[in-house]
């Protein structure tokens, strides 16, 4: 099992992002039961840069090979819900697959919700960090749910090119002598292409909430958030990660977070994403 995870970790530093489909394959509607929202914020929450399909950087869209897609293992029963996450390369290759998490809840959104995060506990011995390559050859495969692993063998590497680089001849007769080394090309060289800088903060778009200024009070596990009437318009919910929160509200459910010094209230509304700027005092 040890070299199992550590051939688990050198896979996934192979790449990027995680990309996460907005509606899992045998689901009707995008994110539904929150399944797309929670597999997202449970990869961050690993360590791992993770996108939604349609919200790709320009260099995970220029090179779909430097991210894996998530996608969505639903074994689920008549009394039972059976979830969990494979990851797949550009080719259509499993790399990584988590272990299978199970719940009993009654209610799809809390037992989804219960399942993927048991299934998640297959990354607690996975120390993710990208290391700068996007391995597209036939990968290790890595599976938790059967602990299957498959090594396709390459073929020795052999140069294209095994002429000399001197051609010498010398007999009586005849002396002859030919060079072989590459002369140099009328084109311009290609330019070995520079590093990247990191990418600036993503621009958010959004809406400026109607909810108003917003008081932020402690509560166990997080705080709740009362206008000045005063009623409470949001509880928010504290993660693993600083200044993101989930949220519930009155018949709202999503996140909450901070950046660029900004708070910010993401749901989604009739299976589109929806983002509000917030006025938060603490």
């Amino acid at each position: 099992m040890v070299s199992l995870i550590g051939m688990a970790q050198d896979q996934l530093n192979d790449y990027k992002y995680i990309i996460v489909p907005k509606k899992f394959d045998g689901f009707k509607k995008e994110n539904q039961y929150q399944t797309s929202t929670l597999v997202k914020f449970l990869f961050t929450e690993k360590g791992f840069q993770a996108v939604y399909e349609d919200e790709l950087p320009g260099e995970l869209n220029n090179n779909r090979c430097l991210g894996l897609v998530a996608n969505l293992i639903d074994d689920s029963s008549m009394f039972t819900t059976k979830a969990g996450v494979v990851l797949e390369n550009c080719k259509g290759q499993e790399v990584f697959t988590t272990a299978i998490g199970k719940s009993k809840e009654k209610d799809y959104k809390l037992a989804y919700g219960q399942a993927l995060r048991n299934a998640f506990k297959s990354f607690d011995t996975v120390n993710y960090s990208y290391n700068g390559k996007a391995d597209t050859s036939e990968p290790v495969r890595v599976s938790f749910k059967d602990d299957v692993k498959q090594v396709e063998e390459k073929a020795p590497y052999e140069p294209k090119n095994r002429q000399p680089m001197v051609e010498q001849v010398a007999t009586k007769e005849t002396q002859s002598y030919k060079d072989n080394t590459p002369q140099p090309s009328n084109y311009k060289s290609v330019q070995s292409p520079q590093a990247v800088a990191p990418a600036p903060s993503v621009v958010i778009n959004a809406s400026q909430s109607d909810k108003g200024t917003l008081y932020a009070q402690e509560i166990p596990n997080g705080f709740q958030l009362v206008d000045s009437t005063p009623k409470i318009q949001l509880k928010i919910f504290k993660t693993s990660l600083p200044n993101y929160f989930l949220a519930e509200g009155d018949g709202e459910n999503g996140v909450v977070f901070q950046q660029g010094g900004k708070w910010y209230f993401e749901q989604y509304v009739d299976g589109k994403l929806k983002t509000e700027e917030l006025a938060v005092k603490f």
